[in-house]
């Protein structure tokens, strides 16, 4: 297979959950091909250049090939090859969040005690 469409070759490869939620990202625009805004029925060919916009995350990435069904991880792994620069990016964005979670581990705990409030009260300067 030479082409697919850019929502089926998103949802094959793994890259989207499901083929709808592949079509959805590229109505909303987080999709690029070759740099340019795309629609879901574009076709994508061997050596076309994919961005997807995840939350914070960029993910760009070479089509190597396209599969008639979705496949497994290892072999959705062959069809397309991540450039170096987004890989690096996306394990800078894994590090923080890793250095940022243990702190809104405490937060939501529940309601806050009475000695709670008073030191946040202090924080905020309304003393009693």
């Amino acid at each position: 297979m030479t082409s697919d469409r850019l929502d089926h070759w998103l949802w094959v490869v793994r890259l989207t959950k499901t083929r709808s939620l592949a079509a959805e990202a590229v109505k909303a625009g987080r999709v690029q091909v070759n740099g340019q805004p795309a629609k879901p029925s574009r076709e994508v060919r061997p050596g076309d250049l994919v961005e997807v916009r995840q939350g914070a995350v960029r993910t760009t990435v070479v089509v190597r090939g396209a599969a008639p069904r979705r496949v497994g991880a290892a072999e959705a792994a062959h069809l397309y090859e991540e450039t170096p620069d987004s890989r690096e990016a996306r394990e800078r964005f894994a590090e923080q969040r890793r250095l940022v979670e243990p702190v809104r581990s405490e937060w939501g705990k529940g309601r806050p005690t009475k000695r709670d409030r008073r030191t946040m009260d202090r924080l905020r300067g309304r003393e009693r």
